[in-house]
């Protein structure tokens, strides 16, 4: 009936129009801003997500709108539309999962932990909350109870090297050797490609005193990342402490060639008339353990 009266100059319900229009004016600023985020326009993106919002509620386009926050670097406007998502959505962990991320880029750790407990009262027994919570607790620099969380994550997913790696470096710096060997079995077992379990692996065996094998672990840290300062400049540290003067001569230019504020107070050229003075002075303040 409707179509015949405005086919034939019938009125039309106006309130009906706006509500039509309205719905027009949201589907077409949402996926506006969906294909804007897709090609790296975030900054637009927002400003269509914001506009959408203004329409109507929707909870798919506030979870953009944070993720494209996020992306520009609003960290704070991000975690404003995820705390309020948090209030519409209370029952989806997801929503609390990001929000708890956005909270560890903010360094807000005490946010992060209440965030994770949250969770957790809903999935006690998802490893990632787990792992999110200890996170939060290495930030406070609540080591021990950080390890009981990640010990917690790896007991329900003993697979996630995450967990495992990131347990063995708290250990680790909580010098706990014999505990810290053990997770390194497990990960060299497991993820020896990864450049962070033969990082952490160096430094264990080099406090556990076995250099050269320490040197090998380093070379093959630095084959999968040339760019990682910390393992040449540790490297070098043990060929100088082994008599390498050439050896630690080379790292400590790659130290200075891929960060030159490394070294500030070190100048001048590597001789090898002055290696054993200029690079033992560069290394002298350095801890061998990399922390």
């Amino acid at each position: 009936m409707g179509f015949w009266k405005s086919f034939f100059g019938g009125e039309t319900d106006p309130e009906e129009e706006k509500k039509k229009a309205a719905a027009r004016n949201f589907d077409l600023l949402k996926y506006d801003g969906v294909k804007a985020m897709r090609i790296g326009q975030f900054d637009y993106a927002v400003k269509c997500f914001e506009k959408a919002l203004e329409t109507k509620e929707d909870p798919e386009v506030r979870d953009y709108l944070s993720r494209a926050l996020i992306q520009t670097g609003r960290l704070d406007e991000a975690m404003q539309q995820l705390q309020l998502m948090m209030r519409l959505l209370p029952t989806v962990v997801d929503v609390k999962v990001q929000a708890a991320s956005v909270a560890f880029m903010m360094e807000d750790y005490d946010l992060m932990a209440e965030i994770s407990e949250q969770a957790l009262k809903q999935l006690p027994n998802e490893p990632m909350l787990h792992l999110l919570y200890a996170k939060a607790e290495i930030g406070r620099k609540a080591y021990v109870q950080a390890v009981a969380r990640l010990t917690a994550s790896i007991s329900l997913r003993p697979d996630l090297v995450e967990s495992r790696l990131l347990r063995a470096q708290v250990l680790f710096r909580l010098r706990d050797m014999g505990s810290v060997q053990q997770d390194m079995e497990w990960l060299m077992a497991h993820a020896a490609d990864n450049e962070d379990v033969l990082m952490l692996n160096a430094r264990l065996q080099t406090a556990l005193q076995h250099p050269d094998e320490a040197v090998s672990l380093y070379g093959k840290v630095i084959d999968l990342n040339p760019f990682r300062i910390e393992a040449f400049r540790e490297r070098g540290r043990l060929r100088l402490e082994a008599g390498d003067k050439e050896g630690a001569e080379a790292d400590m230019k790659m130290v200075l060639e891929l960060n030159p504020q490394e070294m500030a107070g070190v100048s001048g050229e590597y001789s090898a008339e002055g290696i054993e003075h200029k690079v033992k002075q560069a290394y002298s303040n350095m801890n061998p353990f990399g922390i």
